[in-house]
């Protein structure tokens, strides 16, 4: 593998998460080693008469305990959790902002709906009292760079600021591009990650006429996302904001930063082929897989490990191992790959940035999670998805897969750190 030059190197050196397996990056990670299911029938809105009443909720999270009451009521969930998982991150990199040139720092967030449950309100009150008597707020708090922007407002990040808003792709692809904004000399700090909290009748509604979620475990939620599962059979829908702090070599050096892990390379394609329905041979994703390893300066031989998109829809699951095996030939049958939305669900914009958090955390701790359900075997489905339980094992790069709907994809390599 070849290192770039030191000023061309992105280091990772704060990690923040909200999830509906815990409120920090080590709730999260203990839940994902234990392969517990954070999905429990829905509350954030009323599921009553829809086909999926399940779902992957942030539990517990009161916004008002770490912003300020007053902003906190002019935010939309998604950007409260934005701004609670940033604050972590940079309180878990050591970054003294009061020290830093603002103009360096930036942010680079993916999020795909917006303020989409704030959306449905301001739609109800605009119906039912009248377009008069919707909130001031009712723009602040639905478009989707509200939480980048959120961010900046709060941390005093006045650089390069930017929204990914590629579905599904977004968390993942808005890291692999804050990577390359610093690459080329434009910020030092980059918040960067994925944040959604979509959950609301609007938007169950929409998935659940569409088919696209899963039906049959209304009365057993932790049974109910099933990545590489035969009897798989839609998606579960989720929340939650994973996030991190991303230096240049350089940068984080010189202020002794403690460094977790390197981002070596990144790519993003596009399947060309329908508006929701992955490209049926997976050249899309191969696309986007081969790029970033080539990007990365990784041969497929060196890869230790594959975070899947893992949906637990019956197309997706058997398309991403379709192209896995085009990729990577005879080693895709050894190389480990696992869903984090087996225990989570699938938080859209939002699913990415966990789901980096979650490669790092299997470099930085020598564990892959396991990717639950796996109980009926699927001939489609046919490679080492670590199935039910973790695995200890040495990990120094892993790859992540993030498909979004539009056939938007994404894909970033991560690497263990060495000078």
């Amino acid at each position: 593998m070849k290192r770039r030059e030191a000023k061309h190197r992105v280091v990772i050196t704060g990690m923040g998460a909200l999830t509906p397996l815990g409120r920090t990056v080590d709730e999260f990670w203990q839940g994902l080693v234990e392969g517990r299911s954070g999905i429990e029938r829905l509350t954030l809105c009323d599921p009553t008469g829809f086909a999926c009443t399940v779902g992957g909720e942030v539990r517990g999270f009161e916004p008002e305990q770490v912003i300020n009451p007053k902003a906190a009521r002019r935010m939309a969930r998604f950007a409260q959790l934005a701004v609670v998982a940033s604050g972590e991150a940079i309180d878990h990199s050591g970054l003294n902002l009061s020290r830093e040139d603002r103009d360096r720092c930036g942010v680079l967030l993916g999020n795909g709906n917006g303020g989409y449950p704030e959306l449905e309100q301001g739609a109800r009150t605009l119906i039912e009292k009248g377009g008069m008597r919707m909130s001031p707020f009712f723009f602040p708090m639905t478009l989707p760079n509200i939480a980048a922007s959120q961010v900046s407002l709060t941390f005093g990040l006045k650089g390069y600021s930017n929204t990914m808003i590629t579905a599904c792709a977004a968390g993942t692809q808005a890291i692999g591009e804050a990577a390359e904004v610093i690459r080329r000399g434009t910020a030092d700090v980059l918040v960067a990650g994925g944040v959604e909290a979509g959950i609301s009748q609007m938007g169950l509604g929409g998935f659940c006429v569409m088919k696209a979620l899963s039906t049959t475990h209304n009365d057993d939620p932790a049974k109910a996302s099933r990545p590489f599962d035969k009897q798989r059979d839609g998606f579960v829908p989720s929340e939650g904001a994973g996030v991190f702090v991303l230096e240049s070599l350089p940068h984080a050096l010189d202020r002794g930063a403690t460094v977790h892990a390197e981002v070596l390379g990144y790519s993003a394609s596009s399947d060309a082929y329908h508006v929701v329905a992955p490209d049926e041979d997976g050249a899309g994703a191969t696309r986007a897989m081969t790029w970033a390893l080539e990007h990365a300066g990784v041969r497929p031989d060196d890869v230790d490990y594959i975070n899947a998109h893992g949906t637990s829809t019956p197309l997706n699951d058997m398309i991403e191992t379709m192209a896995i095996k085009r990729v990577f030939g005879d080693a895709a049958y050894r190389i480990p790959i696992s869903s984090t939305k087996s225990m989570i669900g699938h938080a859209l914009g939002g699913a990415g940035g966990m789901e980096a958090v979650a490669c790092v955390k299997t470099i930085m701790e020598g564990v892959i999670h396991p990717t639950i359900n796996q109980e009926h075997p699927d001939p489609d489905c046919d490679l080492d998805y670590v199935p039910n339980v973790a695995r200890d094992c040495q990990v120094d790069i892993v790859l992540s897969n993030s498909f979004g709907f539009g056939g938007q994809n994404a894909c970033v390599v991560f690497g263990r750190f060495r000078e």
